[in-house]
């Protein structure tokens, strides 16, 4: 994909070593209940024997059906989190058929929640004012919140995936200007990246985590030390050029979170100090 012109020029030298790394595994709609148990066995026992990764954080995101059973199997894993996929924009608890709030997603073993997958924001429709009430929603009942952000291939071949993507997050300047960066992760996933197996190339990947970066920091400018993740097709052979990126902290994952190995790898990546 070709590189667009940006006015993002961040000091990330300064700031880098201050982030947080992390890999996050997200299950999406997999995989079985037993199935979901042996994976998450595997990536914490894996970890435990190699303790190869010291300075990056690793998450989960099973199901919902499967988050106390994840959970579970993580046991006392210190450096595995778990998240969640989704949260209800109401709650804590009432009559709601079908919804799960925040509070509950927090008694279940989640302390993180995605918001604004671009499979939600696509296939159910979710607009800004809805996954704003998400946001306030989450962060209430003191969930951190991993921001979701990014373009489609029109979007992109147009010349405006940096405004369309930066419009994501200043859409919500209002939350974000009393927010601690602790409570935020910012994921970037071209939409036309996601499980196509096509990947946005290391050098538009960074341009676009630098124009974040300083989106953020023009909001507050603690925001600077968000931890911004890349997300789309990420695999064990692209991660570490990816993780080369001064302004690209760690990786949403999907399809490659199935398999404990590979996972591991992308997670190995990114553990740099």
């Amino acid at each position: 994909m070709a590189t667009q012109s940006s006015q993002a020029s961040t000091p990330t030298s300064i700031s880098a070593t201050h982030r947080v790394r992390w890999v996050i595994g997200n299950w999406k709609m997999n995989p079985t209940l037993q199935a979901a148990k042996n994976l998450a066995h595997s990536i914490a026992e894996k970890a435990n024997q190699d303790q190869s990764i010291q300075h990056c954080r690793v998450a989960l995101a099973p199901t919902t059906l499967h988050l106390i059973s994840v959970g579970a199997q993580l046991g006392a894993h210190q450096n595995i989190t778990l998240v969640a996929q989704d949260v209800a924009s109401t709650g804590p608890t009432g009559a709601y058929t079908g919804d799960i709030s925040a509070d509950l997603l927090k008694d279940a073993g989640a302390t993180w929640t995605l918001v604004g997958h671009s499979e939600r924001r696509t296939l159910h429709h979710e607009d800004e004012i809805i996954l704003g009430a998400k946001f306030k929603a989450a962060l209430i009942a003191g969930l951190g919140v991993i921001w979701c952000v990014g373009e489609t291939l029109a979007e992109r071949e147009a010349g405006s995936a940096i405004d369309v993507v930066t419009a994501q997050i200043q859409a919500h300047a209002d939350i974000l200007a009393s927010i601690a960066p602790e409570q935020l992760i910012v994921a970037y996933e071209p939409v036309w990246a996601i499980g196509t197996g096509k990947t946005a190339s290391p050098e538009d990947a960074q341009q676009m985590h630098a124009a974040l970066r300083q989106v953020l920091a023009n909001i507050r400018a603690d925001l600077i030390l968000t931890s911004l993740l890349y997300g789309g097709s990420v695999k064990s052979d692209n991660a570490r050029l990816l993780a080369q990126c001064p302004d690209i902290d760690g990786a949403l994952v999907g399809g490659a979170s199935l398999d404990a190995d590979s996972f591991l790898q992308i997670a190995q990546a990114f553990d740099v100090a």
